[in-house]
C-alpha cells in the first residue's frame, strides 16, 4: 500500500498556546486510521488543520504532494474531504439538493448522476426522502447526509470528526458499518472518535491523542487490548 495522507510534526496554536503539538501520523491507501482521545485533546483541531481551516506547523502532504500551503478550495478540489461534527447541511435545502452540492468542486460532472445512484443505494433511506427538507431528518439520518454528501466528492480521503456524536447505539452500529464498507470504493478514512471502542473495532491502525499530543500508537487489534486503554478509553477495570 503506498501512503495516502501524512503529517510530519504538526503544530496548531490558538493564541499562542499549542492545542496540538509535533503529531505525526499517516493514512495509507485504502486504510481506515482512528485517532482517539478524551475531549479537548485536540482531534477536531487536527483535522481542522488537515482541510486548511486552521494554520499550522509542520509538513502535510496529501497523495505525493505538500499542501501546507494550499487553500480548503484546493485541497477539496484534490479530494480530501472532512464531515465536521455538526455535519453543517443545510436545513432548509432537500435531501437531493444537499447531496448535489458535495459534487461542487468535481470539473466533470458526467459522472454526478451514477454518483448520485450509488449514493442512494448505499444509504435507501435518503432516497426515500430525496425532496424532504435536511432539517427534518432524524439525527442518523442526518449523519447518513453528511456522509453521502462527502461521498458526492469522490473522495481519495474522507476525515470523519465524531460521527456517533449525539446517536442512539443502533444508529452507531449502523453508521460503523457504513464507514467499514468504504474500504471496498477504495477510499481512505482519518477517524476522529471519542467512542473508542467502536471506532478501534472499525479501524486498521490507531493513535491515543492527549493534551495535544501522541501517547500512543499501533495497529487497532492491538490497541483494543491494552490495558491502560482499556481503563482510559474502553469502560474496562
Amino acid at each position: 500500500m503506498s501512503e495516502m495522507f501524512s503529517m510530519t510534526d504538526v503544530t496548531v496554536c490558538y493564541d499562542n498556546v499549542e492545542a496540538v503539538r509535533n503529531v505525526s501520523l499517516s493514512v495509507e491507501e485504502g486504510q481506515i486510521v482512528t485517532v482517539i482521545g478524551p475531549n479537548g485533546a485536540g482531534k477536531t483541531t487536527l483535522l481542522m488543520a488537515a482541510i486548511g481551516l486552521l494554520a499550522s506547523r509542520g509538513r502535510m502532504v496529501f497523495g505525493g504532494s505538500d499542501i501546507g500551503r494550499m487553500s480548503v478550495e484546493d485541497r477539496v478540489e484534490r479530494r480530501l474531504c472532512l464531515v465536521p461534527e455538526k455535519r453543517e447541511l443545510f436545513s432548509d435545502m432537500s435531501v437531493a439538493d444537499n447531496l448535489l452540492l458535495g459534487s461542487y468542486s468535481l470539473r466533470d460532472r458526467s459522472g454526478v448522476q451514477k454518483t448520485l445512484d450509488e449514493v442512494y443505494d448505499r444509504f435507501p433511506r435518503l432516497k426515500e426522502r430525496q425532496r424532504q427538507a435536511a432539517g427534518t431528518l432524524s439525527g442518523g439520518e442526518r449523519q447518513m447526509l453528511a456522509l453521502g454528501r462527502a461521498l458526492m466528492a469522490k473522495p481519495k480521503l474522507l476525515m470523519l470528526d465524531e460521527p456517533s456524536l449525539g446517536l442512539a447505539p443502533l444508529i452507531v452500529r449502523e453508521i460503523f458499518r457504513t464507514i467499514a464498507s468504504l474500504r471496498d470504493l477504495g477510499v481512505s478514512i482519518l477517524l476522529v472518535e471519542q467512542n473508542a471502542r467502536a471506532a478501534l473495532e472499525t479501524a486498521d491502525y490507531g493513535y491515543v491523542l492527549e493534551t495535544g499530543e501522541i501517547v500512543q500508537s499501533g495497529p487497532a487489534k492491538d490497541l483494543i487490548h491494552d490495558p491502560r486503554l482499556i481503563t482510559a478509553y474502553l469502560g474496562g477495570h
